[in-house]
């Protein structure tokens, strides 16, 4: 999986960690309703030390049926890589600005 930043060098998941450069990366997610009540966005910040704007949000009332985010994500270039993997664990579905046409 391939996922591009804002830099000229993509950001793909094949990179050694250790790249402390910082970066801002934008995605599109939709969480599940079954993960609805777990931290996902938080776990992002406190896991990974990563800095989220939320651009934009959907959530069904009373968390009925998936939530949708607009997400930026500022941190170093490793760190984000492991945050993307741990979306990919949570079977988290993940959209790359930068690959969609018409986002």
């Amino acid at each position: 999986m391939t996922f591009s930043a804002n830099s000229s060098q993509p950001l793909t998941a094949t990179e050694p960690t250790g790249d402390r450069r910082q970066t801002s990366h934008r995605i599109r997610i939709r969480v599940p309703q079954e993960h609805q009540s777990e931290p996902v966005i938080s776990e992002l910040v406190s896991r990974f030390g990563l800095t989220i704007n939320i651009a934009a949000a959907l959530l069904g009332k009373d968390g009925r049926g998936d939530g949708w985010f607009d997400l930026e994500l500022r941190g170093p270039r490793d760190r984000i890589l492991q945050a993307m993997d741990y979306l990919n664990d949570l079977a988290v579905e993940v959209w790359d600005r930068d690959s969609q046409e018409g986002w």
